[in-house]
């Protein structure tokens, strides 16, 4: 539950509608993007990440020199897609896994924000890119995806299912 709404946070579904939008057709639509907050062996979601303003950022200072975090805690902002198959159904279509270091103490964290904009993009073209995640970390996401949608695991691609497993 997230505590300040009050309600089930649950992962973005494409809408169902087709249509011609005009200006700004060719814009990229995040609404079949959300986020997912791995800390730890804890995983779950946190849309605040599209926008840099997850729990784990809030009130950190990021550089892109690793050295600058030399205390800092590994996290990762792994990029869920969400589509629906020929016969209406959602699955996740695309995931990856943006690694960086957060200390909350110092306010300092590390993080290259190309690697996460390139794999939000990668995602979006449903591709899977769980590099880095060590087992508990995979165990931790694969938990988080199968209680958000069990149905939508288990019409996800194999890719997926032997990347986590």
């Amino acid at each position: 539950m997230d505590a300040e709404k009050g309600k089930k946070l649950s992962l973005n579904i494409v809408s169902g509608k087709v249509e011609h939008r005009g200006f700004g057709a060719g814009s990229i639509d995040l609404n079949n993007m959300s986020s997912v907050i791995i800390d730890g062996d804890e995983a779950y979601l946190d849309m605040g990440a599209m926008h840099a303003k997850s729990k784990v950022e809030k009130g950190i200072k990021f550089s892109v020199n690793k050295e600058d975090t030399p205390n800092g805690r590994k996290c990762w902002i792994v990029w869920v897609a969400v589509d629906r198959n020929e016969q209406g159904e959602k699955y996740y279509a695309g995931v990856t896994a943006c690694e960086m270091l957060v200390d909350p103490e110092a306010r300092r964290g590390w993080k290259i924000l190309a690697d996460h904009v390139n794999k939000m993009d990668y995602a979006l073209k449903r591709r899977f890119v769980l590099d880095g995640l060590n087992d508990a970390e995979k165990a931790a996401l694969k938990a988080c995806l199968i209680e958000q949608g069990e149905d939508m695991w288990e019409l996800s691609p194999d890719t997926l299912k032997q990347g986590l497993a």
